[in-house]
């Protein structure tokens, strides 16, 4: 059959004019006739022929037209330019790429074939026997705001000198422009973990926090090009994934519970336990995403890293679909990687003030431990000595009972976090009227501070309601009407920042106080309530009138101590210390006179 007959090519000459070759053949091939070269390749590119007859003068230059063909057609066919520059800087052949990229970067990269020519001249000007790609130079071009990379190859002439050059040219701009924007996080990285020990040393906890707070929310704007993120924290406790920093994000979305957890909680739970990033294209065709940013229309979500564990999340989003693509998912893990470490920085800080404060202590009560005995010791004796001189015995008393205060200072400054300074010397009945008809709830876990705090401000005429956790803590305050709050910053089921944002909501100007150990704020709860109006922090443990004087400043109360008004009780006034180990008095600068 037609069909299926092999098919031959016959190219003119005598071939051609051999009627009786073409006739014979036709019984048994599809043949087809033509009289010059150039029909012969046009039908052998449109064409697959099995076999091709021609004379022999002409098969030759057949082949080589052939030859030539097919490596300009693979030249045309890939996606760098190709381009031979003879030994006058002419453009011997170039493909269509090449010829396809704007003129002043042809002419450039034929400069710089010239330049490469003259370097492989000079360094040697016989190539023969020599590899070409062990000779091959890589050069860059910039033109305008775009990046050329360009390989250059000599070409050797029969005597081995180069005669012309082959460049190769692709545009890298991409490339180039990832690299810069890596090293650019990699920089930025490099001062979000960089920690000056003589400036950490002069901020407090709260003012360390701000202060890496402040650089994420830079770096994410100007670098990252996120205006709108929020980053969580896993809670080993409680696989609760809270919020740290957040930037642009409404408050209803902040206060969605989320867990570290593949379904139910969202991408944020997905990412966190599973340690994938995800993009998420289009969120309302997302069945894993929840609530964000208003009119959100894509996110992206990278987890938080640190010693191949994940320690929370860094979220961003966008009003517009399909916001973010691949780079943007390797730039955000790169970025978040460093964002995990400066938040494991702080924690170490934190930790080891902690842990110093705690064995400085420890030291302190052993090196001194011996000397209060000592004196203790002494003074028992001498009482023994002065038998009936009542007035010695009553000093040397004194004496006893200050070395014993100072002991119990001591071992409550060892208790850490778990005591309140002071507590034991105030006096069993009502101190000062300060906090008649003020309702104050205290929350606290350690049940030690709860019921310290309530003795201490009831006998300042205060009512109290006291909450074992955050989630008691929350509802009681959406059921009574409270003048103070004074929270934990870290509690079982709600944080400190939780229960501040809870009290807002109850009443828009109620005064909070948060407490914390040693400056330990997991949640960073210090410095985005600050942002909203913090009252005070106070940083366990705490004398009992530092307590009294934040609580007068958040309701406030003139604060009798500090009034300075003769008959107040003022710093004019006499002053007894609350053990009565010393009276001191001071004079007004109006009664003093001349010795």
């Amino acid at each position: 059959m037609e069909e299926h007959k092999s098919r031959l090519l016959i190219l003119g000459g005598k071939a051609a004019g051999q009627h009786p070759v073409a006739d014979a053949l036709s019984p048994y091939f599809q043949v087809d006739v033509v009289p010059r070269m150039d029909q012969a390749l046009e039908a052998l590119r449109k064409t697959d022929y099995h076999a091709v007859f021609a004379d022999v003068g002409d098969f030759l230059p057949l082949e080589r037209e052939l030859v030539g063909d097919k490596a300009a057609m693979v030249l045309n066919t890939i996606g760098e330019g190709v381009i031979i520059v003879d030994a006058e800087g002419r453009c011997v052949w170039s493909n269509k790429r090449m010829r396809a990229f704007p003129s002043e970067v042809f002419e450039q990269v034929k400069q710089v074939c010239m330049r490469a020519r003259a370097i492989f001249s000079a360094s040697s000007p016989v190539l023969a026997g020599e590899s070409v790609q062990a000779r091959s130079r890589k050069f860059t071009c910039q033109f305008a705001d775009r990046y050329f990379e360009l390989m250059v190859s000599p070409v050797a002439d029969d005597r081995g000198e180069v005669s012309q050059v082959v460049g190769v040219a692709w545009d890298a701009t991409s490339g180039r422009r990832l690299q810069q924007k890596i090293d650019a996080i990699d920089s930025a990285g490099r001062e979000l973990t960089h920690i000056e020990s003589d400036l950490i040393a002069k901020l407090s906890p709260g003012q360390r926090l701000k202060l890496l707070q402040d650089k994420i929310i830079r770096f994410s704007k100007d670098l990252m090009h996120f205006d709108h993120f929020a980053i969580r924290l896993l809670d080993k406790r409680t696989n609760k994934l809270e919020v740290v920093i957040a930037e642009g994000l409404p408050l209803e979305a902040l206060e969605i519970d989320l867990y570290a957890q593949p379904e139910g909680n969202g991408i944020s739970g997905y990412v966190a336990a599973t340690g994938r990033s995800y993009i998420c294209h289009d969120t309302e065709k997302d069945p894993r995403y929840v609530q964000g940013l208003e009119h959100c229309k894509s996110s992206l979500t990278v987890p938080l890293t640190l010693f191949d564990k994940v320690i929370g999340i860094y979220n961003i989003e966008s009003q517009s679909i399909g916001s973010f693509n691949e780079d943007d998912r390797q730039f955000a893990e790169i970025f978040a990687r460093y964002v995990a470490m400066s938040l494991n920085i702080l924690d170490l800080l934190v930790v080891e003030r902690y842990t110093t404060t705690g064995q400085l202590a420890d030291s302190v009560v052993q090196e001194i431990a011996q000397p209060l005995n000592d004196i203790i010791t002494e003074a028992q004796t001498l009482m023994e000595e002065y038998i009936g001189d009542d007035n010695m015995r009553h000093r040397l008393g004194r004496i006893v009972e200050n070395v014993e205060s100072i002991r119990q200072t001591v071992r409550a400054v060892v208790a850490g976090p778990h005591a309140v300074l002071g507590s034991k010397d105030v006096d069993n009945q009502r101190t000062s009227q300060l906090l008649v008809d003020r309702r104050i709830l205290v929350a606290d876990d350690e049940v030690n501070i709860r019921t310290t705090l309530a003795d201490v401000l009831r006998k300042h005429g205060a009512q109290i309601d006291l909450c074992k956790d955050g989630y008691e803590a929350v509802n009681t305050l959406e059921q009574h009407h409270f003048d103070l709050v004074i929270s934990d910053i870290k509690m079982p089921y709600r944080n400190g920042y939780e229960i501040f944002a809870a009290a807002r909501r109850c009443r828009e100007n109620l005064p909070v106080i948060l407490m914390t150990g040693f400056g330990y704020d997991p949640n960073h709860s210090i410095v985005r309530a600050s942002q909203e109006g913090l009252c005070g922090v106070m940083f366990k443990p705490f004398k009992v009138d530092q307590l009294i004087e934040e609580i007068c400043k958040a309701l406030g109360i003139v604060n009798p101590k500090n009034d300075p008004t003769p008959g107040s009780g003022g710093v004019n006034e006499p002053r007894t210390s609350v053990s009565g180990a010393s009276t001191t008095a001071s004079t007004p600068a109006s009664q003093k006179t001349d010795a």
